[in-house]
């Protein structure tokens, strides 16, 4: 009873690993006939996932029924989660649902817990595929190191720590630029800081270096960074968002500082950042601000965001609302 949920926001890797399973399951003289791809968005496409994942394949291979968006583990409906537990001892062998959601699978949910008692007793498997965190260096090195595995690629140590640090968490940029650094350094070759330099450059701009130049009293520094990241395709709005919850963090911790709490945990929660250690940085970063200069950064950013709302150029957004006075 093969049955697989695929989660995490690393679209890149998810949709590699969907690859490399239909690529195992289905005979590619069928698979016009034994791939089904859904939307599980519509109710509707997620009950004909069940009932697809019932049908036998046919002729060679095996049966695959792809359904992304899948609201079996998130948010779903009563009726859909009735359908959903009838179907788990009906699905043939040689049938495989796959079950894709970027969002982590709701632990509360019956559907979940009756998924999981089947990956426990390993008749279906679960996969995560979250990005780490923008400040989670070793987590980036990880995600590089596994993405040459994934690859089929050779890394250099210092050539992972070289490649997190130039692309951080973009999966799909990083998987791009292995490739054309094992084209670089030849076949079976092993990808080499010296190859990263040459191809990549040592280092990316990142929303979080917007922060940190604002907080250190640097806006051309900031705007520098912003017109970096805008010229690498970076959505505005993004880079707003990015830094907001960046300030808003900093902010909670400074407010709750200054209430002699002291306990992480606490911090971490009411701050919504889901590592209590990340607390222990924060609190070095911030350290001799008051809360004022934070609520002047973020009354700041929401000028930048209601001027790209208006449609200003994201270059004038951000140059006016670092570098003017706040209204």
């Amino acid at each position: 009873m093969p049955i697989h949920l695929y989660w995490g926001d690393d679209e890149a890797a998810r949709q590699r690993a969907v690859d490399t399973l239909i690529d195992q399951a289905c005979d590619p003289a069928w698979q016009s006939i034994n791939l089904t791809r859904l939307d599980g968005n519509e109710a509707s496409q997620a009950a004909q996932a069940l009932a697809e994942a019932r049908t036998p394949p046919f002729g060679s291979g095996d049966r695959v029924v792809l359904l992304q968006r899948s609201p079996f583990c998130n948010q779903c409906p009563a009726e859909l989660a009735d359908a959903f537990e009838a179907c788990l001892e009906l699905i043939p062998d040689q049938c495989h649902l796959l079950l894709v959601n970027a969002g982590k699978p709701d632990g509360r949910l019956r559907t979940t817990k009756a998924l999981q008692k089947l990956v426990k007793a390993g008749q279906a498997t679960e996969r995560s595929f979250a990005l780490p965190a923008v400040w989670d260096g070793a987590g980036q090195v990880e995600l590089v190191a596994r993405t040459a595995r994934e690859l089929g690629l050779r890394l250099e140590p210092a050539a992972a720590e070289a490649l997190a640090e130039a692309i951080g968490s973009d999966s799909a940029r990083l998987a791009s630029e292995l490739e054309k650094l094992a084209l670089f350094v030849g076949e079976g070759a092993a990808i080499t800081p010296a190859a990263v330099a040459a191809l990549i450059g040592s280092q990316a701009t990142t929303s979080l270096q917007v922060g940190d130049a604002l907080l250190a009293g640097q806006p051309a520094e900031a705007i520098a960074l912003v017109d970096a990241l805008i010229l690498a395709n970076e959505p505005a709005l993004r880079i707003v968002a990015a830094l907001s919850s960046q300030i808003r963090g900093w902010l909670w911790v400074s407010l709750l500082d200054q209430q002699g709490e002291q306990d992480v945990t606490a911090i971490a929660k009411a701050a919504g950042i889901g590592n209590p250690k990340r607390i222990y940085v924060m609190r070095k970063q911030i350290r001799g601000r008051r809360p004022g200069t934070f609520l002047t950064l973020l009354a700041r950013l929401l000028e930048v965001e209601a001027a790209l709302k208006r449609g200003t150029d994201p270059g004038d957004a951000f140059r006016d609302g670092f570098l003017l006075p706040s209204s």
